[in-house]
């Protein structure tokens, strides 16, 4: 189902700054509000605040179009794969990159469903991998005699 499609089932409209938010959205893959704002503004196609971005994305998230996670400092980033998904995410930078692994994803969900974690029942699986980039070794020439 396309973008608007899914609007109009949830009884929604696609306004120009819904559609706005969802093209930037589909271009950067994971984002946080400020990021799709600044970005929405430097293409002048919406006039929109940071509070009507995140108001926009969280509506996407909790009608199942998008995802939702927090990063470490906090900052709500969101995921226009809604589905349970392995990620890496670089504190450093900020950024988010799915991971596609269905073997791992598998054997977590499976693990995770079968254990009993007491008063509360496994509704899904959501991995993050907090990671940061290395610098690649540089290569030593061998110095001949």
């Amino acid at each position: 189902m396309n973008f608007k499609d899914a609007l109009k089932a949830n009884g929604l409209k696609a306004t120009r700054q819904r559609v706005a938010v969802h093209e930037v959205m589909m271009e950067l893959g994971h984002a946080s509000a400020d990021m799709v704002r600044d970005r929405i503004q430097s293409q002048g196609t919406a006039k929109v605040t940071t509070s009507s971005v995140y108001n926009i994305l969280s509506q996407m998230a909790l009608l199942g179009i998008y995802s939702h996670r927090l990063s470490i400092g906090g900052k709500m980033f969101f995921d226009v794969d809604p589905t349970c998904n392995l990620h890496l995410y670089d504190p450093q930078t900020g950024q988010y990159f799915d991971v596609q692994d269905e073997e791992l994803m598998e054997r977590v969900e499976s693990r995770c469903k079968r254990r009993r974690f007491k008063g509360y029942k496994v509704d899904s699986v959501d991995v993050t991998i907090i990671c940061h980039q290395v610098q690649p070794k540089k290569e030593t020439k061998l110095k001949l005699k």
